[in-house]
């Protein structure tokens, strides 16, 4: 175990960051960049991403996109390819949710929940694949794709079946990439976190989760960024088409 580095870091690589305004896409920019990586900060408020930009300073760019609008991530994508950027990591991290019963859900939350949390990354995977196999098959290069999926992807919950059912498709979309790309030298996993501390969660009762969780606490962001970080290693490269729990123990699969 010597010969293992543990104060590696990410110097040279590029890292791009889906729903980088929100706790858990701000923990994954912040962590990769304190570890050397050039990140690209992506979401639909350019007033936050602004704003972390200027926290980070050098190695960070920002590239507005809205993951529920096709065009918007066409044009955004364009862009990034234009640029030739030496692309490592992809993060899909960027979600929403419109809590619902089933029988409640509109056409439109369903359509946009979807669109997303699946479509989204699936678009984002597809079109930035020549730059991530560049960047793969380069001397010493690396790719990878994490997809940040649910804890609710595994255990169900209700009032979040169009949450639930893209966080599924997007943990099977994991595994299809990876059984397709391992020859490309791209790995592709997911993390599935529980219940973090984020916005996102303020209006759960998260006592009453804790109750359930055996290490009595919710999660922080920057433990799923230090998951992310695992995965983006170069010297991961023998994992693929896994997902990594992230919560406490509330569901062991």
């Amino acid at each position: 175990m010597s010969n293992i580095e543990l104060n590696h870091t990410f110097s040279g690589a590029h890292a791009l960051i889906t729903g980088a305004t929100g706790g858990i896409g701000q923990a994954i920019a912040r962590v990769f960049h304190a570890h050397g990586a050039h990140v690209h900060l992506s979401g639909r408020r350019t007033d936050v991403l602004q704003q972390l930009k200027d926290e980070l300073g050098q190695r960070c760019d920002i590239w507005p996109m809205d993951l529920s609008d096709r065009d918007s991530i066409h044009s955004a994508i364009d862009k990034i390819q234009h640029e030739k950027i030496p692309l490592n990591i992809l993060i899909n991290n960027g979600g929403t949710n419109k809590n619902s019963l089933a029988l409640r859900i509109k056409d439109g939350d369903w359509d946009e929940v979807s669109q997303t949390n699946l479509s989204a990354p699936f678009l984002l995977c597809r079109s930035l694949f020549p730059l991530l196999k560049e960047s793969a098959l380069a001397d010493g290069g690396y790719a990878r794709i994490i997809n940040i999926s649910s804890v609710v992807a595994f255990a169900g919950n209700v009032g979040q079946a169009h949450y639930v059912a893209a966080k599924s498709g997007l943990t099977g979309l994991t595994k299809a990439l990876a059984l397709e790309w391992a020859s490309r030298s791209i790995t592709v996993n997911a993390i599935a976190p529980g219940f973090i501390a984020t916005p996102m969660t303020e209006d759960l009762d998260l006592q009453a989760w804790v109750r359930k969780i055996p290490t009595k606490r919710v999660g922080t962001p920057e433990e799923i960024a230090f998951a992310a970080l695992f995965l983006a290693d170069a010297r991961a490269s023998y994992i693929t088409g896994q997902t990594i729990h992230v919560n406490g123990g509330l569901c062991m699969v």
